[in-house]
């Protein structure tokens, strides 16, 4: 499907959405439905691997549409806009974010609520929701997991903008490179991730979010559940472990 604001591609394990809505990729109610339809339709594709958001234009995204936060639109936009998190977290495969510019206010949300975030040396992250009187509540969520709770409290509350070095400084994302060497970067940074299996990738991010619940032994117990009764039943892990003891390298089944 043809959609007008984003570009979509999807082959050999890995998605990618590119937000196209010139000139700052702000996103509105349209385009955020759009990357709905394509991310609810990617569900059960279980050979998806890695899904990569990157961007055309000036930026990555200097945010949501301010216009649609108020009256009527208000709740259709947090409709869209938490829609995104929510297939994203249902998704399982590995999320990317590619980041260059302005990555403010949604669109920080959406590139730090990715498992990985790349970025230029010309990116630029923050919140500034709070200027506006309004809050971020995605990065409510999950900043204080990300950073911890006063890096948090710093970042949403004074709505400051902080540099790509900055943010890997205090682990918000993962990687800087130089800016003309963005696209190569990024393609060598997914690149390990799809050799893997697409399934064991799904099951390892379940026990990774497992493991964040609060309490240790509730969750170290549905952690074992997860390995034993999951994990372990799954063709590629039984061919991981075999090829590694054969000293050969794994055929996945991605089941």
């Amino acid at each position: 499907m043809a959609y007008q604001h984003i570009g979509v591609e999807r082959k050999d394990g890995l998605g990618t959405v590119t937000l196209k809505r010139p000139p700052v990729n702000v996103l509105n109610i349209e385009m955020m439905d759009e990357i709905n339809d394509v991310l609810n339709s990617w569900q059960d594709k279980k050979d998806l691997k890695v899904v990569l958001f990157n961007a055309e234009g000036k930026c990555f995204s200097a945010g949501v549409d301010v216009g649609e936060h108020t009256g009527d639109l208000a709740p259709k936009m947090i409709e869209s806009f938490h829609g995104m998190f929510r297939l994203m977290d249902k998704l399982g495969a590995l999320t990317v974010a590619s980041v260059f510019g302005s990555c403010l206010g949604g669109g920080c949300e959406l590139a730090v609520f990715c498992d990985l975030v790349i970025a230029d040396d010309t990116a630029k992250f923050g919140q500034p929701e709070i200027q506006v009187g309004v809050l971020p509540p995605i990065a409510a969520q999950i900043m204080p997991r990300i950073i911890g709770m006063k890096a948090a409290i710093d970042l949403i509350v004074s709505g400051r903008i902080i540099s790509a070095q900055e943010a890997v400084t205090i682990g918000l994302i993962n990687k800087v490179v130089q800016k003309d060497d963005l696209l190569r970067e990024t393609d060598e940074f997914v690149k390990p991730y799809l050799s893997l299996s697409a399934e064991v990738i799904r099951v390892t991010k379940k026990t990774i979010k497992a493991g964040l619940i609060d309490d240790f032994e509730p969750s170290l117990q549905i952690i074992e559940d997860i390995y034993l009764n999951e994990l372990m039943k799954t063709d590629d892990a039984q061919e991981g472990l075999k090829a590694f003891l054969e000293k050969r390298k794994p055929e996945w089944k991605n089941s």
